[in-house]
């Protein structure tokens, strides 16, 4: 009898078509069954979704776009403000605290163990990293421990959180991408949403430095 060595589809991957998901969904792709962005109306939503779309198409994963307009309407942040609301500067500045979108992490983590237990999936994937920690409350290993408990507490089937790049750097994932074949030049991470990146914004600071600190070149368009 010849056993079936096709790995298991078993997950769901949160998925917003910037770097450090993309990654994880081309590291992850023979585990993903789905690929689900959420579109909570920030300034770069259009041009994320246009790249997970890509993605997911070059990949033959399939992908859905949920609606979260209400934390646009009724979250403060700068992200969903319009781009001349976003600061410039570090992660590590104090003005950048104005990019956090509270609890969006545990949002769209809820809806997605929802999914994932409506489609009989055993795992949700999520792309947080080490260089979050500084000013997201919800991409830190306190917060990835607790939603794993609640997830498998509230799930028939045990959903669990899968959050491998928790301590690792931005410039860590750009190594394991690149030694996958990502296109890089097909993502996007300003958070003014413009057609290049700003070049200034956290986000875009963060992913300078990553290549730099990988030792690989960026191809990334920016403005300055």
């Amino acid at each position: 009898m010849i056993k079936n060595t096709e790995p298991t589809k078993d997950s769901v991957i949160i998925y917003s078509g910037g770097l450090d998901s993309t990654t994880l969904l081309y590291e992850e792709r023979e585990r993903v069954a789905l690929a689900v962005t959420f579109d909570y109306g920030s300034n770069h939503a259009a041009r994320e979704i246009a790249c997970a779309r890509w993605h997911c198409e070059h990949l033959g994963i399939e992908h859905i776009v949920i609606d979260l307009a209400f934390i646009g309407k009724y979250f403060d942040s700068s992200l969903t403000a319009g781009a001349d609301a976003i600061p410039e500067g570090n992660y590590d500045d104090e003005n950048m605290r104005s990019t956090v979108v509270p609890f969006r992490n545990g949002i769209m983590l809820s809806v997605a163990c929802g999914l994932a237990e409506s489609r009989g999936l055993k795992r949700v994937l999520i792309a947080n990293h080490g260089g979050d920690h500084a000013i997201y409350p919800d991409c830190r290993p306190e917060f990835v421990k607790a939603m794993d408990s609640a997830m498998t507490a509230g799930t028939y089937e045990g959903v669990k959180l899968a959050a491998p790049y928790t301590d690792i750097t931005k410039g860590d994932i750009v190594k394991k991408g690149t030694a996958l074949g990502i296109d890089y030049g097909k993502t996007y991470s300003c958070y003014r949403g413009k057609k290049h990146h700003c070049g200034r914004c956290g986000t875009c600071q963060e992913r300078k430095e990553a290549f730099k600190e990988a030792g690989i070149i960026d191809p990334t368009n920016y403005e300055d």
